[in-house]
């Protein structure tokens, strides 16, 4: 009546959820972040970077399971994605299954991640693997410096 643009021409923006979620983990609020994985993984269901994030977010949020099941999932999609295998070595290593982590560390570092910090993933996971030969009583603690960040 008055001009200007019918209702039919507007389009609703869609919320982008993963950059929601990335922010809500750097506030801590890794519940509220998962909540925007889940909606941005139904947009993007084989985004890998969405499922290693989720995984961060579940290891933090000390569920193991759902965290081991993203990487899984991540991995199934891109098999060197060095992210995933980092951090799987370190939840499988707690769980005491050292021949699995032992397999995510080697591969791992065999296609290692570039970067700035990724000096940091490799140093340490060399030194996991150091620590897991010369540790025959299998007392690796598996701490992990950055629980899966390797990207």
């Amino acid at each position: 009546m008055l001009g200007g643009k019918s209702d039919s021409d507007v389009k609703p923006k869609r919320l982008d959820y993963l950059s929601e979620a990335m922010a809500l983990e750097r506030q801590g609020d890794y519940d509220a972040a998962l909540t925007s994985y889940r909606l941005a993984l139904r947009d993007r269901p084989n985004d890998t970077k969405i499922l290693q994030n989720m995984a961060i977010a579940f290891t933090k949020t000390n569920r193991p399971d759902e965290a081991i099941k993203c990487y899984r999932n991540a991995l199934e999609l891109k098999p060197e994605l060095s992210g995933a295998h980092y951090g799987l070595a370190f939840l499988m290593l707690k769980r005491g299954d050292r021949d699995g982590a032992r397999s995510h560390l080697e591969a791992f570092l065999a296609k290692p991640p570039t970067g700035e910090e990724s000096e940091r993933w490799i140093r340490h996971a060399e030194e996991t693997l150091a620590t897991m030969d010369g540790d025959a009583d299998g007392n690796s603690d598996g701490a992990d410096p950055g629980a899966g960040n390797a990207q």
